[in-house]
């Protein structure tokens, strides 16, 4: 879908992309290869035809910063697919919702591969050098909450991946709700020990493990990681649905949503050590 892109060029909204795909410019190779579209103002075409050559060279040599910056933030979900090799999948979770009084305590992050956890206390201090190496963060809902947590708590720490927070896409869908509402609606299960957890939940569970409850701390590893690796069937389901949407004129909503529409099953790992560090 990134080749297939075209408003992260200055000068072009939705309608001349729109436009270009239906004249058959369904891609960056095939602006080059076609004469000046119809109707398009010559320096306009310049334009598209320079950011075109230099966006397939960004692509070609995996400069995730170069999209960062231009692609609109409802646009990031069309870099899913060419940077998911390079993702982090993260949730947090935190002592309260206050950005200037509350702590991080867990940081999950999901690779696709393998999971990890950042525990307050014992490796949190290891997050920074962890995140740099990917090019696309994932999370639900980071923009407000995640990241100015991570901002607070690590001001140097590098965040300029492309930025993913699947609220927002899913919300185009006609997902409405908080991620455990969503993840039922699509049919992706939780653990029972974890499926009836929600954030305040998390708050005690750290405050348990505080007072020293082990298990407690267990039980919120698991919970939090769920939150991590369930980012990427969503995200997967986002993506094949938008770009549905946007290239094929289907859509997918809530409503109309079958199981069996699933972009592919998606069966949850097994259940992550407490102190899962990598």
């Amino acid at each position: 879908m990134l080749r297939e892109t075209f408003v992260h060029i200055p000068g072009v909204g939705y309608r001349t992309e729109e436009r270009l795909w239906r004249s058959g410019i369904r891609t960056w190779d095939d602006f080059s290869a076609a004469r000046q579209p119809d109707r398009m103002a010559p320096r306009l075409a310049r334009r598209i035809e320079e950011e075109v050559a230099r966006s397939a060279e960004a692509l070609r040599r995996g400069r995730h910063r170069y999209f960062a910056r231009r692609l609109p933030a409802r646009d990031r979900w069309r870099a899913w697919k060419d940077f998911r090799r390079d993702v982090a999948y993260l949730d947090i979770e935190t002592t309260g919702l206050s950005i200037g009084r509350s702590a991080l305590t867990v940081v999950g992050v999901y690779d696709g591969r393998r999971k990890r956890s950042f525990v307050q206390g014992e490796n949190l201090e290891d997050l920074p050098a962890a995140l740099p190496r990917a090019k696309l963060l994932v999370t639900f809902n980071g923009s407000s909450f995640d990241v100015p947590f991570l901002r607070k708590a690590f001001p140097r720490m590098c965040l300029d991946q492309i930025h993913l927070d699947l609220l927002h896409p899913l919300r185009r869908l006609g997902f409405f709700g908080g991620l455990k509402s969503i993840e039922s609606k699509i049919g992706i299960a939780r653990r029972d020990e974890t499926a009836a957890l929600r954030g305040f939940d998390a708050v005690r569970q750290w405050k348990a493990y505080q007072a020293g409850d082990e298990e407690a701390l267990d039980l919120l590893l698991e919970y939090n990681m769920e939150d991590s690796a369930n980012l990427e069937p969503l995200a997967e389901f986002a993506y094949a649905a938008l770009r549905s949407l946007s290239i094929e004129g289907g859509f997918v909503t809530a409503d109309r949503y079958r199981r069996n529409e699933m972009p592919r099953t998606y069966a949850p790992g097994a259940k992550s050590p407490a102190g899962n560090c990598a």
